[in-house]
């Protein structure tokens, strides 16, 4: 593929990415009118009769609002660094017409906190006299104008940006350096070959870090290694999660990370190293913060805009700057390691910063014109991840089914095997969990360590079972005439637009889960601190086992082991135990986006010891992948 090829599939991207922004936009603005707030507030992108806190400045001279929400209703939300939120009040009384305020953007999150960044105090007044007050998130320019920008930078591009563009859509050779392998003794066969690779690697270099390969461990040892050569480096992610995910683990190692955006991890380890913290811990921000202060009480004086004022502002902002500059100088030049969200690469502290090498985390999970954002940056490019698990999220259909949803990482997959380095040997679940997800995703390759192979909970017991509700149904349709039982365990759609549920299934999933812990022991489940995962494609089935958990006394002593969440909810982490409630039962075979396997291929990853797959054989075996998954669980 030449320049031109890559300019023209560039500008396909970009074509793409408008038809997402047009259809999230129309989709934003017609959920809001038609869903209502008490409906966003059940899916999370909304906070309800919130309370007033106070305004502060924080170290970056932004205005804040902390708001705050009952304590009763810390569900799973959506609102985290950088999101966009608008402020909705209802004035008069409860039957007045909700209206916008004013927006915001989100500068810390928890279960019932929230600081917003605000452009003017003044707007906080609407608040104090409003009979009701709202928060929700808002449709997000921020990102997708960071995103046509890179798409159209590199359409543009010269110099090194250029060549890298050319090399990243083409199906040519990349350059690698003539170095000696170096050994790491800590480190199995694969991930030493792909820190080696990461190396050698001019342009471009891949580590495929199949579930439980140790994809992290290799990546921190690459980064460490890359610091040996290189005074700093950029680390990247999609999410802000990932992004402290890896920066932790640096910080473990003993380098010295700048986390740029998102300060709101609460424990001091992570707040040790965001720039907000340091940049207020610097020895110069007392000065900088009494300078502000000075400047703000100044704009606020009776004689504002005489020659004297004037000076005087002149003289207070130009020593502010001066400090800023130092201290910003003084932070910059001690990291080793700048990390933040691709998104994040664009903010204006990282201006006209230079790096030979960026490392790019979880890169599958990112669209293609988000990976595009920090390479101007960059003289080379790492990527890690596994294309194989979740996919970049793309809302239109028209979008995903033209290719949106393709990440930079698989291309380059595609384009250059030569580049890629697959980690092999897994450290997390039993063998019998692993070699089905091994065979239909990694052609076989995975081997489980000596550690995790036959890693059980039972003796005698089997590492994966079905649950087949087909089966019960049929029972069921055998005892009773009445029609009416013959329906149970089928799919419906749930009322609260969080797509379908199974009640039935949920209820068999707690009895299922019940019978286990019963099975083990609760006092050994107990003693030995295991943990339990329910994992579930849709979040209606999330929200009603959530509740059944919540009420049924069985499960009191262990709800601290048990978390519910949806399979993107569990990305990236692990439990001895998972469950897995598949929902989908219905006689037309639907089985909506449980065919994205790759899903279903984080979903049953996340076990170490016991896989329990909750699902409809008659609806679900019909897709290959089922049927083939099935019969493996049978042959066992």
């Amino acid at each position: 593929m030449s320049g031109n090829d890559a300019i023209k599939a560039l500008t396909e991207q970009r074509r793409l990415l408008l038809l997402e922004y047009e259809d999230e936009k129309k989709s934003y603005s017609t959920i809001t009118e038609r869903v209502g707030i008490h409906r966003l507030a059940e899916r999370g992108d909304a906070w309800l009769d919130i309370r007033i806190g106070r305004v502060y400045y924080n170290s970056l001279n932004q205005r804040i609002l902390e708001v705050f929400r009952d304590s009763a209703n810390d569900d799973d939300h959506h609102f985290e660094y950088g999101r966009q939120v608008a402020f909705i009040i209802t004035e008069g009384d409860a039957g007045s017409k909700p209206q916008i305020a004013f927006t915001g953007s989100v500068s810390f999150a928890d279960g019932e906190r929230m600081a917003v960044v605000i452009s003017d105090s003044a707007l906080v007044s609407r608040l104090h006299d409003a009979f009701s007050i709202a928060v929700m998130l808002s449709f997000d320019e921020t990102t997708y104008r960071a995103m046509f920008e890179a798409i159209d930078r590199c359409i543009n591009a010269k110099g090194r940006l250029a060549e890298l563009r050319d090399i990243l859509y083409s199906k040519r050779k990349v350059s690698e350096l003539s170095l000696s392998p170096m050994r790491f003794p800590y480190l199995n066969r694969s991930q030493e070959e792909g820190v080696n690779k990461v190396l050698r690697a001019k342009d471009v270099a891949i580590v495929h870090g199949p579930p439980g390969t140790g994809k992290t461990t290799t990546l921190v040892e690459a980064i460490n290694e890359t610091l040996r050569r290189e005074s700093q480096v950029m680390v990247c992610a999609q999410s802000n999660m990932a992004v402290d995910w890896i920066s932790e683990k640096l910080v473990d190692r003993g380098i010295h990370v700048l986390r740029i955006g998102n300060p709101a991890k609460v424990n001091d380890k992570m707040l040790s190293f965001t720039y907000e913290h340091k940049f207020e811990a610097h020895p110069d921000y007392p000065t900088l913060w009494s300078i502000r202060k000075a400047i703000r009480e100044l704009q606020g004086v009776k004689r504002k805009g005489t020659d004297q004022w004037h000076q005087k502002m002149d003289r207070l902002r130009g020593r502010a700057t001066e400090l800023e500059i130092r201290i910003n100088n003084d932070l910059f030049n001690t990291a080793h390691v700048i990390a933040c969200t691709l998104t994040g690469s664009a903010n204006r502290i990282l201006s006209g910063m230079k790096f030979t090498t960026l490392f790019i985390d979880e890169a599958a999970q990112a669209l293609e014109a988000a990976s595009l954002i920090p390479m101007r940056r960059a003289g080379r490019v790492i990527l890690a991840g596994d294309h194989c698990q979740l996919p970049p999220t793309v809302k239109c259909f028209e979008a995903m089914k033209q290719g949106l949803g393709r990440s930079l990482m698989e291309r380059l997959v595609d384009n250059h095997p030569e580049a890629v380095t697959l980690l092999t040997t897994q450290y997390r679940m039993n063998d019998e969990i692993m070699k089905f997800s091994s065979d239909w995703f990694y052609k076989g390759e995975m081997k489980a360590s000596e550690e995790a192979r036959y890693r059980s909970i039972l003796d005698f017991d089997t590492p994966i079972e079905w649950i087949d509700t087909a089966e019960m149904i049929t029972e069921i349709s055998n005892e009773c005439s009445d029609s009416d039982d013959i329906r149970a365990y089928r799919d419906v759609l749930s009322g609260n637009s969080f797509g379908r549920i199974n009640k039935e299934e949920a209820q068999l999933t707690m009895l299922t889960l019940q019978n286990y812990i019963n099975k083990i022991g609760k006092e050994r489940f107990l003693d030995e601190r295991l943990d339990i995962g329910l994992i579930s494609p849709y979040r209606a089935q999330v929200n009603y086992l959530r509740h059944l958990l919540k009420r049924l006394t069985f499960f009191k002593p262990f709800r601290h082991s048990i978390s519910v969440n949806t399979v993107d909810g569990f990305q990236g982490q692990e439990r001895d135990i998972i469950v897995i409630s598949l929902v989908r039962s219905n006689e037309r075979g639907e089985i909506g986006f449980l065919s994205d396997l790759r899903r279903m291929n984080v979903a049953m990853t996340r076990a170490r010891m016991k896989l329990l797959i909750i699902g409809d054989s008659s609806t679900l075996c019909r897709h290959p992948f089922y049927r083939k998954l099935k019969g493996y669980i049978e042959s066992l």
